[in-house]
Parts: structure tokens; sequence; C-alpha cells
């Protein structure tokens, strides 16, 4: 995790923690109920501050590895997610052909591609 990630989540920990001791702490109304709006408003910041650490970012890595996949071209050099480090030799809809350093070729998927390294 990165230096920036770890102080929001610690930022954020910190929040919802002073949220749910605070929440216990109701107002009551006049027929002597509690007040929903609190419990109501926690749960609305819990779920927007999800969106913004969780959701958000997994969706930009989702739209930029998307966008990897789609400018493969025979000839970039590539690494996969199990590590292997090759040349695109050939690409189909769903799959690659991969010639690693040995002169080796491989087929793997085509979403196993992670990297795409500069020359």
């Amino acid at each position: 995790m990165k230096k920036t990630e770890i102080l929001t989540a610690g930022l954020i920990g910190g929040l919802l923690t002073g949220l749910a001791l605070t929440g216990g702490c109701t107002t009551t109304t006049e027929e002597g109920g509690t007040s929903i709006w609190i419990m109501l408003i926690f749960v609305v910041v819990l779920f927007g501050l999800m969106y913004f650490v969780m959701i958000r970012p997994q969706m930009k890595r989702q739209k930029e590895h998307q966008r990897l996949l789609e400018e493969l071209k025979r000839g970039d050099r590539v690494i996969t997610a199990g590590g292997i480090h090759g040349v695109i030799e050939s690409i189909s809809e769903d799959s690659v052909v991969i010639k690693v350093e040995s002169g080796a070729t491989m087929r793997v998927v085509k979403g196993s591609v992670t990297l795409k390294q500069e020359k």
C-alpha cells in the first residue's frame, strides 16, 4: 500500500470509530422514542466512504487494465500475472501467445497480462 492510502485508511478508521461511539448518543423525541436520523446519517456516511475508498479506485484500475488489453499488439513486451516476461507473438480474442527468453512460446489468457514494458 502507498503511504497516502495508509494515511487515508487510518483517518477513515478514526472517523468511523468516532461516529460509532457517538452513534449511541441519540436524541429523544417528545414522545420519548429515539431519533433515527443520527443512525441514518451514519449509514449514509459509511456507504459514501466505502465508495470513495474502495469501489471508485477499483473501477479505475479495471478501466486501465481493460485499456491495456485493448492496446496490446504483436511485438509488445509484457508481464503476466504469474510473473512471466515475454514478447507477444499473436493475439486472439481471449488468449495471447507469448515468446519467452528461451524461445519457447506459451498461450496465456489475455486477462492475465498485467503490465506492458516500455522498450
